[in-house]
């Protein structure tokens, strides 16, 4: 085919070549937009959720998915000698802990993890910053959230002492042998103890999957600019 003086000579190996990695770039792009819908939809539910009433835990096993951004509450008696500083967490550009406390549920042997909220760390890391904690009967209320927060994980070995890096449940539950549930409560009482609490949001990660598929189709239109780029050529003038 020629037009203007350009011939249009595609090779059959090229031509091919082109031809799957452009499907394949494009199919990749299409199940990144599908994962992005996923997670809109998915975030979508979960912020419908976290505008219903609250509900109280009760002292049986739930399941996290029911739960999930749920606003609960627990009452009960705080086990302080089983409180956790979750270390590396970062409040307006200061380091220090989230503080963790098991919650047992009124009479029960059934225990939730609150999230109290943060602290600052001493420049001292050795000198653990002090938090009191409330005595007796208490009701708590707030976000029900992962009670597994984990960033690096460097051992599979048990960890003492109170600074813990990362939180998991099963570790946690061997630790203290508690019986837990599956959720922690993202504390948002508005009390006096010093401790910050402005919970946010997780992100859905639709975002991200929206730019792998822009970059995807993207691939695609470079890989068919450089296939018709190689296969027109122009033609040469016939000498007189």
């Amino acid at each position: 085919m020629t037009i203007s003086g350009w011939r249009f000579t595609p090779r059959l190996w090229s031509t091919v070549t082109a031809m799957v990695v452009i499907v394949i770039m494009l199919q990749l792009g299409n199940w990144q937009l599908s994962r992005a819908r996923e997670k809109e939809s998915r975030q979508e539910q979960l912020d419908l959720r976290s505008r219903q009433p609250a509900v109280a835990l009760p002292a049986v096993p739930v399941k996290f998915e029911d739960m999930q951004y749920r606003h609960i509450e627990a009452s009960g008696v705080y086990v302080p000698e089983h409180t956790i500083y979750l270390d590396n967490k970062i409040y307006q550009g200061v380091a220090g802990y989230h503080i963790i406390t098991p919650l047992r549920i009124g009479a029960s042997s059934m225990h939730v993890l609150v999230n109290r909220g943060w602290v600052a760390a001493d420049r001292d890391r050795s000198k653990l910053p002090q938090v009191s904690t409330p005595e007796g009967p208490v009701a708590v209320s707030g976000v029900a959230a992962s009670a597994t927060q984990k960033t690096l994980e460097l051992s599979d070995e048990l960890v003492s002492g109170q600074v813990w890096e990362n939180l998991d449940l099963e570790r946690y539950r061997t630790v203290t042998g508690l019986t837990l549930q599956p959720v922690m409560i993202l504390q948002q009482d508005d009390i006096k103890d010093g401790l910050a609490r402005q919970w946010t949001r997780p992100d859905s990660g639709a975002s991200r999957n929206l730019g792998y598929a822009f970059q995807w189709f993207a691939m695609a239109f470079a890989v068919s600019i450089i296939y018709l780029v190689l296969s027109v050529k122009r033609e040469r003038s016939e000498s007189k």
